[in-house]
């Protein structure tokens, strides 16, 4: 247990493991990833929002 909340993709439930405990998928972090000044890849990202909306 690495002590970061994640969530289940599917049923958007919060929890402290890897996979859920309803479903048994796999979960995703909900923290959003660090920022940094130089970031190399940010341009490509906000491209990437862009085109998805």
């Amino acid at each position: 247990m690495t002590g970061h909340i994640r969530q289940c993709p599917n049923d958007h439930t919060y929890t402290l493991l890897n996979v859920c405990p309803k479903c048994g998928t796999e979960t995703v972090s909900v923290h959003p990833a660090r920022y940094s000044v130089q970031d190399r890849y940010g341009k490509y990202r906000r491209l990437v929002r862009e085109w998805s909306r």
